[in-house]
């Protein structure tokens, strides 16, 4: 096996649930526009995409047929690691909220391990029955948890639920997300924090969301974590400046990792990280 230790594997989250055209024009919200996006993304050098998708009127949504639509655009043009959210938006009903994992077969899926306040606006549940029901389908379909953590209290819930079953033994994968209204704050000393609660074999990455977001870049490099970039957490590239594409945060990512004397873990490089098969292969070969 190929030496990984110094392999960044680059997620790219394109679209989210809630930024708008108004927010910025590159936004891609219909299926067509989130598959350009990707492919392009990838041509840039992401690793993985994770993918939200929005209904016609672009409000956050867990349409099955608009996740269908993507994966189904991507996979034949690109080998990158699907990502698919469990997560977009709120108040949506457990199967249909785990039907995308359950039915497309992506490498990866987000498993947002805690209940919060989201935004002041709403709250981001997630019971404890739904997280059981949620690892043991994503057992069952072999699908790797992306396990987005907003605050500590989280990462001690993923370690409770590994211990009770529910999440597969061995390496967990984390993603940290700083910087959201109602969960910690992006700042590099709560990144060193989080991450020293991490177990010592769990593969992690981190995001900032606002004014955190080079500085959590820069830190997580610094401590050899994953990067996550898009639109679905910035829509600018600094104060004042709005990013011309998701592939510009991609291409400033890549810049950065290489730096930082690192290079971006190619698509089966980062199945090679997480443990996973190809899924994208195997759905190719099966589409035949």
């Amino acid at each position: 096996m190929n030496d990984l230790s110094d392999k960044i594997m680059l997620t790219v989250a394109t679209t989210g649930a809630y930024p708008q055209k108004q927010h910025n024009p590159a936004v891609p919200l219909d299926p067509p526009e989130i598959i350009e996006d990707i492919l392009a993304c990838a041509e840039a050098g992401a690793s993985i995409a994770h993918i939200h998708v929005r209904d016609d009127e672009h409000k956050a949504s867990m349409a099955y047929e608009k996740f269908e639509e993507v994966v189904k655009g991507v996979r034949p043009k690109s080998n990158i690691v699907l990502n698919l959210t469990t997560s977009g938006g709120t108040g949506w009903p457990d199967d249909v909220r785990m039907k995308p994992i359950q039915e497309l077969h992506p490498e990866i899926g987000s498993y947002d391990c805690g209940t919060m306040n989201w935004q002041r606006t709403c709250v981001f549940e997630n019971t404890p029955q739904f997280l059981e029901k949620l690892g043991t389908e994503m057992q069952r379909h072999d699908v790797k948890p992306e396990i987005e953590v907003f605050d500590p209290g989280m990462i001690y819930n993923a370690l409770d639920l590994q211990k009770r079953g529910f999440l597969k033994e061995g390496s967990l994968h984390f993603q940290i997300v700083m910087g959201v209204k109602g969960g910690i704050d992006a700042t590099v000393s709560n990144l060193v924090w989080m991450r020293s609660l991490l177990p010592e074999n769990a593969t992690w990455g981190a995001v900032g969301i606002g004014h955190g977001q080079m500085a959590i870049m820069l830190a997580t490099l610094a401590m050899s974590g994953h990067l996550r970039v898009g639109m679905e957490d910035n829509v600018m590239m600094k104060k004042g400046v709005l990013a011309k594409s998701n592939a510009e945060f991609v291409k400033r990512a890549v810049n950065l990792i290489r730096l930082a004397g690192k290079e971006v873990a190619t698509p089966d490089e980062a199945r090679q990280i997480l443990g996973v098969e190809n899924k994208t292969a195997l759905a190719n070969k099966t589409s035949h």
